[in-house]
């Protein structure tokens, strides 16, 4: 974890004192950032913002419009670690983490947002990025992903109005939808009727749906093919 301007550093335990002066600073950091999880990274990014670029964090997550949403009374009066765990609690450890880089970007805090998605990746917990190309995995027991995992992608989806705008983009589907769906009132209706409607026009609008789910819902598809 990066110390604050003016801090000292946080000391080392003894059983880090005792690994380091064996294998090193460079293996101790290693083996610490390998246990780190993704609660975890989430903390330790919230805790680097400060209290006015906190503030602003609650504020974006309280105007978040997506589904599910997060009351006043849960966070108007918690720290750093209070609004992780009602993060993790609320949309779980991979879309916690998600959500987290959308609002640190949402909010300006680009280094921070940089610094989370570099821990994550250290630690394993994040997959590469997209390379604009359906992966090997698109299908599953020769079952396209996004129809096998129908049931799973309605009800965890949360990142809804990125991926109508993508899809938007990418001619998937038109205004009339685009306007239709980001009407509905909930994620889990947005999604369904997106499988309804520009879903069920062929593979290439299925690969170009999957591409975005990579984009935007990157921990939720790693949990999916974790559990497959």
């Amino acid at each position: 974890m990066r110390s604050e301007a003016g801090c000292q550093p946080p000391e080392k335990n003894q059983e880090e004192i005792v690994f380091a002066s064996h294998f090193g600073e460079s293996s101790c950091k290693e083996v610490k950032m390998a246990q780190k999880t993704i609660k975890m990274a989430i903390k330790d990014s919230l805790e680097n913002l400060g209290k006015q670029n906190l503030n602003k964090f609650r504020s974006a997550l309280l105007d978040r419009r997506e589904e599910p949403r997060v009351p006043v009374s849960r966070v108007e009066d918690e720290d750093f670690l209070g609004i992780t765990d009602v993060l993790v609690s609320t949309f779980g450890e991979f879309n916690a983490a998600q959500v987290t880089l959308d609002l640190l970007k949402q909010i300006k805090c680009n280094g921070e947002a940089e610094a989370l998605e570099s821990d994550l990746n250290a630690s394993g917990l994040l997959k590469p990025k997209s390379t604009g190309r359906p992966s090997a995995s698109v299908k599953v027991d020769d079952e396209h992903f996004v129809d096998k995992y129908r049931c799973a992608l309605i009800n965890r989806v949360s990142n809804t109005a990125l991926i109508l705008d993508e899809l938007l983009n990418k001619k998937v589907i038109d205004q009339e939808a685009y306007e239709r769906i980001r009407a509905l009132p909930t994620c889990q209706e947005r999604i369904r009727e997106l499988y309804c409607s520009g879903l069920k026009r062929g593979k290439a609008c299925k690969d170009a749906f999957f591409e975005s789910l990579e984009k935007n819902e990157s921990f939720l598809i790693d949990d999916l093919r974790t559990n497959q």
